[in-house]
């Protein structure tokens, strides 16, 4: 039997000719029968890919050969098989994450410029038991439905794009002089997010080294960590220990489940908690049925 595995991966480094570096990936995976999302932007890139073992390894082997690829912090997990990604899509965009805000981006050879210092998981919990920090979640809100740090300070984003009116709502103001650590879910959005914040005045930024996927290999569930991570694939939850915390309530019927299921409507792309009991083949989120009632 085949063995399947995904990788997860970024690096901000400037690109002279971004769609040069897409026809070679999109042509490398094609080549080993790789499927994932892969976005290329002037900035560096960021992506996502699954397939055999053997085949993940080549792609790894070859994408490290090109020189400004070749510090990329590989995240390895496992995959379960080709409808993990059952198709290919490698692009050219403004930004590697869709923050909306690209002029906020700015790249050297050594990654983001100005962005929060990063912490390994043992780093994070020196500081933890030195003073008292607060976790500022860098995901879409409905992902930390059934996962999410102790405490954690989740905004109210549906999606990347609703950070800027976020951090410049003042809701956060009482933050800027305290400790504060951005993670999400290997690390691409924290890169930029904690730049932001530094820009809007918060002065002790921190941001998870590899996001959550790194602390999970190193404590399990044994550290601050609580409950599943979303991931943006058919496997849609993985988890970091045969025991995890389920700390996701069915929007239904409100019992605990880690389950996660689209919203039917073309336009939304919101995701929410639906168990296996209340599971059916259309589902519609709180917010369409609530505008499908209204205009009814």
């Amino acid at each position: 039997m085949a063995l399947y595995k995904v990788l997860l991966y970024y690096c901000f480094t400037p690109l002279a000719d971004p769609d040069a570096i897409r026809l070679w990936q999109r042509d490398l995976c094609e080549s080993l029968g790789l499927g994932g999302r892969i976005i290329i932007a002037p900035h560096g890139i960021n992506g996502t890919v699954g397939g055999e073992l053997s085949a993940v390894k080549k792609y790894w082997r070859k994408t490290r050969e090109y020189a400004p690829f070749r510090d990329i912090d590989f995240k390895w997990s496992e995959g379960t098989g080709p409808e993990d990604f059952p198709r290919l899509s490698v692009r050219v965009r403004d930004e590697l994450v869709g923050f909306g805000a690209p002029e906020e981006v700015a790249v050297d050879e050594e990654g983001i410029i100005g962005g929060g210092r990063h912490l390994t998981p043992e780093q994070l919990h020196h500081l933890v038991e030195e003073k008292p920090v607060t976790f500022f979640d860098g995901r879409n809100r409905w992902e930390a439905e059934i996962g999410r740090f102790k405490d954690a300070i989740v905004p109210d984003t549906r999606t990347s794009h609703d950070f800027v009116r976020e951090l410049e709502s003042g809701k956060y103001d009482h933050l800027k002089d305290q400790p504060v650590v951005t993670y999400c879910t290997g690390g691409v959005r924290c890169e930029v997010l904690s730049a932001m914040m530094i820009k809007r005045g918060f002065r002790e930024v921190y941001q998870m080294d590899g996001g959550i996927v790194r602390y999970g290999e190193k404590y399990g569930d044994a550290g601050l960590w609580e409950g599943s991570l979303y991931v943006f694939d058919n496997r849609k939850a993985v988890t970091f220990s045969s025991s995890p915390a389920v700390i996701g309530r069915c929007v239904l019927c409100e019992q605990p489940s880690a389950r996660m299921q689209n919203c039917s409507s073309p336009e939304c792309h919101l995701e929410s908690v639906v168990c296996e009991s209340c599971s059916t083949e259309e589902f519609w989120c709180e917010e369409d049925r609530d505008r499908a009632e209204l205009s009814a």
